[in-house]
């Protein structure tokens, strides 16, 4: 089995082409593609099919999935992929910008940035699009580490983070969003303690280093006043943040995208409450841990 790889728009991943998925994937087109997908971070898949069987064996290519700690929110049949619709009911919170009702907005992070071992990735396919809005965005922290000037790069080194779990969108501390809150999330979600992360990951695959700012969950930078770590992380984040390290795709419906959780952030954009849109994802297993429980004395004094 044979594929080729384009650029997608603005240099940020690629377009995988001419790759059919009809059952497991041969050894050697798999290991292709997680080279791929290690080399570039995020990939772009479209035309595979819409059964969960095509999903599923593609993931299988980049490693172990993880099946979803609650059953509520795998697809039936399928404990390793998660459903993720607002068809039949809200269980995520609704946020108005813009004066629109909006469901699904999650600003730039990294998944599990407030665990001590976050995924190595995920697929994500969507199964119905929405009329207005709904785009993701992937970003890649890699490009943002070497467009860093020399300076900086030796200032973070051996730097660590403060992150948290953040379900409202009001707790952020930096990339703030300018919504307001109109209903809560009805889930019942546990509690996580703070845990510090380096501030320059060193990717346990490639060994590249990565700018590691997921902008949902950091708070301040260990060991520095309050000011100087603001300071440091907005000039970090918004270096970060700039397009030239961004693809933002339109959706399709049956597009698959692939990213690498350890080298990119991504932000879903949200779309209008009562516009329906269904995804399907799987989750790649994460095996490192890159980060450490902060213990409660360390957190007194970071506070």
């Amino acid at each position: 089995m044979t594929f080729d790889n384009k650029p997608l728009p603005g240099g940020v991943g690629v377009e995988v082409i001419g790759l059919e998925v009809n059952g497991p994937v041969a050894s050697d087109t798999a290991a292709a593609l997680k080279k791929l997908w290690l080399d570039k971070g995020v990939i772009l898949f479209r035309g595979l099919g819409t059964s969960p069987e095509v999903l599923l064996e593609l993931s299988r290519c980049f490693g172990e999935l993880e099946p979803h700690p609650i059953e509520h929110f795998r697809l039936p049949g399928y404990p390793e992929l998660i459903l993720l619709s607002n068809e039949k009911d809200l269980t995520g919170p609704v946020y108005e910008f813009d004066g629109v009702p909006t469901y699904g907005r999650i600003p730039w992070h990294t998944d599990l940035a407030f665990a001590t071992t976050p995924n190595a990735g995920a697929l994500l396919r969507m199964v119905k699009k929405s009329e207005h809005g709904g785009q993701t965005g992937w970003l890649d922290t890699a490009m943002a580490w070497e467009a860093l000037d020399a300076a900086t790069k030796q200032r973070i080194e051996g730097l660590e983070a403060k992150y948290v779990f953040c379900p409202d969108l009001s707790a952020m501390r930096f990339n703030r969003q300018k919504g307001k809150l109109l209903q809560p999330t009805s889930k019942n979600l546990p509690r996580f303690p703070p845990v510090a992360h380096p501030l320059v990951w060193v990717h346990p695959e490639t060994g590249q280093r990565i700018l590691n700012v997921s902008t949902l969950n950091i708070q301040s930078v260990l060991g520095m006043s309050q000011s100087e770590s603001d300071a440091l992380l907005e000039k970090l984040i918004a270096h970060t943040l700039q397009p030239q390290f961004q693809y933002i795709h339109d959706w399709e419906e049956n597009d698959i995208v692939l990213w690498d959780n350890r080298r990119t952030m991504h932000s879903a954009f949200g779309h209008p409450v009562d516009e329906v849109r269904i995804v399907q994802r799987s989750t790649i297993r994460g095996t490192v841990q890159m980060g450490r429980v902060i213990e409660e004395e360390q957190q007194e004094q970071t506070a």
